[in-house]
């Protein structure tokens, strides 16, 4: 479920890359990123609307593997 304000979509092989799940679950300052137990990617529903937009996540994964959704821009 996405959150009020924004929404974090990852590409499902991105997601099940172990080296870009712990890069994501570091470089992001309000914890949106986890890692699975048993491997892969969990977005942290609950801390969706504490993103700063800060593009760290975006930055960090390949081009178009990671998206930040501004659900309150048309």
């Amino acid at each position: 479920m996405p959150g009020m304000f924004i929404d974090v979509l990852v590409d499902p092989k991105a997601a099940s890359d172990a080296a870009l799940v712990k890069k994501l679950v570091e470089v992001c300052p309000v914890n949106i990123f986890a890692a699975q137990e048993g491997g892969g990617l969990r977005i942290v529903e609950e801390n969706l609307d504490e993103c700063v937009l800060c593009d760290l996540c975006v930055q960090a994964a390949p081009p178009g593997a990671v998206r930040v959704i501004k659900r309150y821009e048309s």
